[in-house]
Formats: structure tokens, sequence, C-alpha cells
């Protein structure tokens, strides 16, 4: 059998119909559960910072859907998890928020998920998405809170950026080879 490369349609950035709502609405579900699993996972001297590997799915429904869905995904998957423990914090949200929204800007690049080139650019917006997303609600904890810069960073940033990293890094290129499989099969 020969590897046919999945061409994706030109993909218009900030579109945002029927179809995004429901790739929104399941990708903030699976986000919300599967952080909660994992919210026990916190790392130790962190400011309330836990270990999510599902954070690949925010970065994937980003890179796929676009910046709309992966915001949505990232924003309401962490308020799910959030709500799992009775707690909300509102910039930590955001944040995430903010992480599927700059994935969902390399998306007009993406034309193969199995593609090196492609799934180089899934890399650099893991690390760009969890950087901005991460870098904002760490410094909300100056005014939320009254954290000085050296705790925002050793206590939050840090933390929630190399764990989100790690987990993009990883886990983010295997969603997109999935997700290409998947849709290679169904024929879209």
């Amino acid at each position: 059998m020969q590897y046919q490369a999945m061409q994706t349609p030109k993909k218009s950035l900030w579109s945002f119909g029927t179809r995004a709502v429901v790739y929104a609405a399941i990708g903030a579900a699976l986000y919300g559960v599967l952080s909660a699993l994992t919210n026990v996972l916190a790392i130790p001297g962190a400011g309330n910072v836990s270990v999510r590997p599902a954070v690949a799915i925010v970065f994937l429904f980003g890179l796929a859907f676009g910046p709309l869905v992966g915001f949505i995904t990232g924003l309401l998957g962490n308020l799910i998890a959030d709500l799992f423990f009775g707690q909300f914090w509102f910039w930590w949200s955001l944040g995430n928020g903010l992480m599927g929204l700059v994935a969902g800007l390399f998306m007009p690049m993406m034309t193969d998920y199995r593609r090196l080139r492609d799934l180089a650019f899934g890399e650099v917006a893991v690390i760009l998405g969890a950087a901005v997303g991460m870098l904002l609600a760490s410094l909300s904890e100056i005014w939320v809170s009254g954290a000085d810069m050296t705790t925002v960073f050793v206590a939050n940033f840090w933390p929630a950026f190399l764990s989100n990293i790690i987990n993009g890094l990883i886990l983010t290129p295997i969603l997109m080879i999935a997700y290409s499989a998947i849709v290679s099969r169904s024929g879209r």
C-alpha cells in the first residue's frame, strides 16, 4: 500500500460555525475530564500546579480546528477540571485557553499531520502556546494573590510551563498522527 499525503483544504483561521462549536465542546469535555483525573499529580513546591498530560488535547484541537476552538477547548476544559475540585481560577483557565489559541494560529500552515514539517510546527506551537498561556496565568498571581515576581516564576510559571511542554512535546505529535489516520480513514 502506497503512502498518500493527507491534503487538507485551505482553512479559514477565524471561522466559527456549527462544526467548530461541536469540536470545541468535545475538546473541552475531553480536556476537562482527563485533566481532572490527573489533578492529583501535584508538582511538589509548585503553587497549585499539577501534571496534566491531557494538555496535548488543547494543542491538537487548536492545530486541527483553529484558534477559536483551541481557545474554548483550553478555557472551558480547565474550568471543568477545576470545578471537579470545587475551585475556579479564571486566569489559569484563560491561560489554558491562550495555549490553544496560539496553537491554532499554526492551523493554516498544516497540510499533513504526519509530515515532519507539520510535526515541527506542532512542536513550536506547543512551546509558544505554553509560554504565552502560562506566563499570563502566572503573572496574574501578582495581582490576585499578591505574589512577588520570584514566586511567580519559581512556584507558578516554570512548573506549569515545563510540565505542559514536556507533555505537549511528547503527546501532541502522537495525537496529530492519530488524528491524521482517523481523517484519512474517514475520507474527509
